[in-house]
């Protein structure tokens, strides 16, 4: 009797572990069953080989990878109009909004805080909340590399860098550029023209014929969406690194690399969380270790050892005992803005980096 009675004890712990699995298989995880729809709100269009392109390019490869649908709204302004947008969106099933560009910003918070069951993420952003993650990579560590591609090109020692606006995320890319140049060439010198657009292809090549016809310049980087500076240097014979996204088959004679964005690095792991009910809200601020900012590969037109060069210092930074704002660095006037053994603070490189350092130029 004792036997039979444990007999159908251990039948029966065995149904109830079955049911307990099935249950947690079926209902626990709902990544299994449940179908996530993400919508991302572009300022662009999807195709433009640019910024709006890159963060297209990394949420399609997203969603592959982990079977969620997306809804893809193009163009759209930011102003008060985003706010249908995502209205719209989240009507139409979307438990994750991304928007793409700082300007949505006030719009982003407001519909967070309507919705509180949707998953809101802010590239470029700064707010955050139980629902509500900005996020941006440390793109200042791939100009610095892309700098030491461009200092060992140059023949002349006279580079360009065409830049959007005279803001910390602009400065810091352009002073991380420089030390990079720097770094293997000492004696050359970064000339900066501000184009005033992220997105302006007349006003990005009129800061190209500026920087053209007032120097020697070979070779020329951008902090600007536009296109059409890269497309001059093709033209004009000078070597070019570019920026959002690899154009590099587009300028096969004159383009060395181009400091890229791999959205999906980001994208992945945290609307994965999002499908496991793990969001933590807050400020993602990613190295390079993380791949959302890279460089693309070099091209026939970069010069011998560049990789060997980059390489040594992308070791350095990805280590964390290096990181490209470490004193001594001297600004232009030759003021001593980061001494020896210090480094820069996060806080000051997003929100008050208003300086340029020795042997960068912005022309008036």
């Amino acid at each position: 009797m004792k036997k039979i009675i444990i007999t159908a004890a251990v039948i029966f712990a065995a149904i109830i572990c079955g049911i307990i699995y099935i249950s947690i298989r079926a209902n626990g995880n709902k990544t299994d069953t449940e179908k996530l729809t993400a919508g991302i709100i572009l300022i662009g269009s999807a195709d433009d080989k640019s910024y709006n392109q890159s963060h297209y390019e990394g949420i399609q490869k997203s969603a592959a990878d982990l079977g969620i649908d997306i809804l893809v709204r193009e163009n759209i302004p930011t102003d008060e109009s985003s706010l249908d947008v995502m209205d719209e969106l989240i009507e139409s099933g979307c438990g994750v909004i991304i928007c793409t560009s700082f300007g949505y910003g006030d719009y982003i918070v407001e519909m967070a805080e309507k919705h509180p069951e949707v998953y809101f993420y802010h590239a470029t952003g700064t707010a955050s909340g139980k629902n509500l993650v900005s996020f941006f990579g440390r793109m200042y560590q791939i100009r610095y590399l892309s700098g030491i591609a461009a200092g060992l090109r140059t023949q002349t020692n006279e580079i360009g860098y065409i830049a959007a606006f005279d803001i910390p995320e602009v400065n810091r890319g352009i002073n991380a550029f420089t030390l990079g140049v720097h770094s293997v060439n000492p004696e050359a010198v970064v000339y900066v023209d501000h184009c005033g657009s992220w997105t302006g292809e007349e006003e990005a090549a009129q800061s190209f014929e500026r920087l053209a016809s007032r120097h020697n310049i070979d070779v020329l980087t951008v902090h600007t969406d536009a296109l059409s500076p890269l497309r001059l240097a093709d033209e004009r014979g000078m070597w070019s690194i570019g920026y959002n996204h690899d154009n590099s088959t587009d300028f096969p004679d004159s383009s060395i690399t181009a400091a890229v964005w791999q959205w999906d690095k980001f994208y992945t792991p945290q609307i994965n969380e999002c499908m496991k009910h793990n969001f933590i809200g807050g400020h993602y601020w990613e190295s390079t270790e993380t791949g959302i900012a890279a460089l693309a590969p070099l091209t026939k037109n970069a010069v011998p050892g560049t990789a060997e060069a980059i390489e040594r210092e992308r070791e350095r930074i990805n280590s964390g005992t290096f990181d490209v704002f470490y004193g001594p660095i001297t600004d232009n006037s030759g003021k001593l803005r980061i001494a020896e053994g210090e480094s820069m603070s996060d806080t000051a490189m997003l929100e008050t980096f208003d300086w340029y350092g020795e042997g960068g130029v912005v022309d008036e």
